[in-house]
């Protein structure tokens, strides 16, 4: 049972109380029921100077799923050509966060100015309410719905106006990093390629990647306890947002661990991985990317010294960010070649 209010207990019956909680912003009660605040637990100010126009649409009507387009205002006039579309899955553990929220907006504002780019910010089910691979399943909905808007006319029409669809990029951070991995690896085939048809995807930018294992990494062991994701919350997201009786080594979680498909055959298009030098995921986003090096996938590492997770979305605006942009242009303005 989910409700956005704890219900009233029966008179004579104990309250319900919070057995676990994420970032002030969901809370699980013993009851089983689940209350969500609408807006995230810190207080972040939209930097919105108007060289970017966005607006919602909606990509699911029967499950109520929206996503947000942006692009640059003058953009026919920069870029001489259609727009590169780039996806941005949000992080969140795959139990909290939203494209509405404002280290989201901001990211994408810089997103589209910088790259000059038609970025695309779905939002996807959260658990526990809708445990994996629910958003796994609404982050592949949202890429079919791009490629659908060119079949048959009555597209969107900032897709049909700007969109090179031939250009799409995926990315996201975090649990958005995972779904990006998962969308590599159900389009990386011939069927995978022709389901997506006209639309074609030309790279994957992972921004440390949310996976996960039953064996602890150095990084996750030697995890400060205040670090922006720590060991606890980790663990929390894991264990709210799995099936349940799941542990970290299930396939969604552990690209590599038991039941897991294998990837050597798979075609992933060229990948680059954020890590950040202080993020508790940084070894395992490490080892993940040498991996697939490993099987000849075109996959690079971009190591961030010294920052934690998600620096680029907690500010955007920082000298760690200015590169991380510079990173992702080329990749992109490259379609999708590495430095």
């Amino acid at each position: 049972m989910s409700s956005s209010e704890a219900a009233a207990p029966p008179a004579g019956e104990p309250a319900p109380r919070v057995v676990d909680e994420c970032r002030g912003v969901l809370f699980v009660y013993s009851d089983g029921t689940v209350a969500r605040r609408a807006a995230p637990g810190f207080a972040t100010p939209v930097r919105d100077d108007g060289s970017v126009e966005w607006k919602d649409a909606t990509f699911d009507e029967a499950r109520g799923l929206g996503l947000r387009l942006y692009r640059p205002r003058d953009w026919e006039r920069r870029a001489g050509r259609r727009l590169p579309v780039f996806f941005y899955y949000h992080g969140g553990g795959f139990c909290i966060g939203s494209r509405a929220w404002p280290n989201c907006q901001n990211y994408c504002l810089r997103l589209a100015a910088d790259l000059g780019a038609l970025v695309v910010a779905p939002d996807y089910r959260l658990a526990p309410e809708h445990r994996l691979p629910a958003a796994i399943d609404d982050g592949a909905a949202a890429v079919l719905w791009l490629a659908a808007q060119a079949r048959g006319g009555g597209g969107d029409p900032w897709v049909a106006e700007s969109a090179d669809l031939a250009r799409v990029f995926v990315s996201g951070d975090s649990a958005g990093g995972n779904i990006a991995h998962h969308l590599a690896v159900r389009f990386g085939s011939p069927a995978g390629r022709a389901e997506l048809a006209p639309a074609a995807v030309r790279g994957y930018v992972q921004l440390m990647p949310f996976f996960g294992g039953a064996e602890r990494t150095r990084s996750e062991a030697e995890c400060p306890d205040d670090a922006f994701l720590n060991r606890p919350l980790n663990d929390r997201y894991w264990r709210l947002s799995l099936p349940e009786g799941s542990t970290a080594d299930h396939p969604v979680a552990n690209p590599f661990g038991p039941g897991a498909p294998a990837l050597e055959g798979v075609e992933i298009a060229p990948t680059v991985v954020v890590v950040g030098g202080r993020d508790i995921l940084h070894d395992r986003a490490v080892d993940y990317a040498a991996r697939l090096k490993a099987m000849g996938k075109p996959v690079e590492v971009r190591d961030f010294e010294g920052q934690q997770h998600g620096f680029f979305t907690i500010d955007p605006w920082s000298d760690a960010s200015a590169e991380l942009m510079r990173v992702i242009k080329r990749f992109v303005d490259s379609d999708g070649r590495f430095d």
